[in-house]
């Protein structure tokens, strides 16, 4: 792999696994757009992908550094008997995690088969956008709730949404944060409560490919390199949002031009041949 081609996937991957557009779904598709071919069915690509995820994972454990001391603490106060708000959070967190995490592990063949298919992704960008544009759409008197005080149940459900990122395409933080409007966060605290649900289970992800890279030094080097560089990036991403969600920023917004982008690479593919 080229330094720039792993610049560029590094980039791509750490702003677009925060921003709702998926990242999966641009770094297979954007690639194909400008004839750069990546081989789909190489067995290291995915892992290679998946890897960049620790240095999102690592950003975002960075980022919310203050808070996730502060959920700790309240876990392991609540294991003492000793309950609050942030160990409900984590309690929530934990629960929230559970639905993507056995889903992903059972269907990891079936989606891996997905990936080959970029008529597929194209599809299911415009799908996301859809749906970020009709759940993003947030009433500004609506009355709403803070992360800590949302039951399991609910949070369960913010979780069950992740599940229809693992279809590449589709965005996780979009989901999430279109679940969390729905359960009663407002647009900053759906933002936070996404980002933390998604840093146990991509930081997890990252954690079970890695191994697949320690027979090739060459191969486990450029994951690290584009790890650190994917770190920066999600940084950048998450300052970002969390000031946009604070102000006026909508997640209709993003829809649009998963829509629009959506739309001209069905169109693309429909006029040029697909890489094999």
């Amino acid at each position: 792999m080229s330094v720039t081609l792993l610049i560029f996937l590094s980039v791509l991957q750490g702003v677009t696994e925060l921003f709702p557009v998926s990242s999966l779904g641009h770094t297979l598709l954007v690639p194909a757009l400008f004839g750069v071919h990546l081989d789909r069915h190489a067995p290291a690509l995915l892992p290679f992908l998946v890897a960049l995820h620790l240095g999102t994972a690592i950003a975002l454990l960075v980022y919310f550094r203050v808070r996730w001391i502060a959920i700790a603490q309240g876990f392991l106060g609540s294991l003492r008997g000793r309950p609050s708000d942030n160990g409900h959070l984590a309690w929530g967190l934990l629960v929230g995690t559970i639905p993507a995490g056995l889903v992903g592990l059972w269907l990891e063949k079936p989606l891996e088969r997905l990936f080959h298919d970029l008529r597929i992704v194209a599809l299911a960008l415009l799908v996301n956008g859809i749906v970020l544009w009709l759940g993003g759409r947030q009433r500004e008197d609506e009355m709403h709730r803070p992360a800590q005080r949302l039951t399991l149940v609910q949070a369960a459900l913010v979780g069950l949404a992740q599940v229809g990122a693992l279809i590449p395409g589709f965005s996780r933080s979009g989901l999430t944060m279109i679940a969390g409007n729905r359960v009663g966060l407002d647009r900053k605290d759906a933002a936070e409560f996404s980002f933390l649900l998604g840093t146990p289970i991509i930081l997890a992800a990252g954690v079970l490919e890695l191994p697949k890279l320690l027979h090739d030094h060459g191969q486990l080097v450029t994951a690290a390199l584009g790890g650190l560089l994917t770190g920066i990036a999600a940084y950048l991403s998450v300052r970002f949002l969390m000031r946009y969600f604070e102000g006026r920023g909508r997640l209709a917004s993003f829809g649009i031009y998963c829509i629009v982008a959506g739309t001209l690479c069905l169109g693309w593919f429909a006029l040029h041949p697909l890489p094999q």
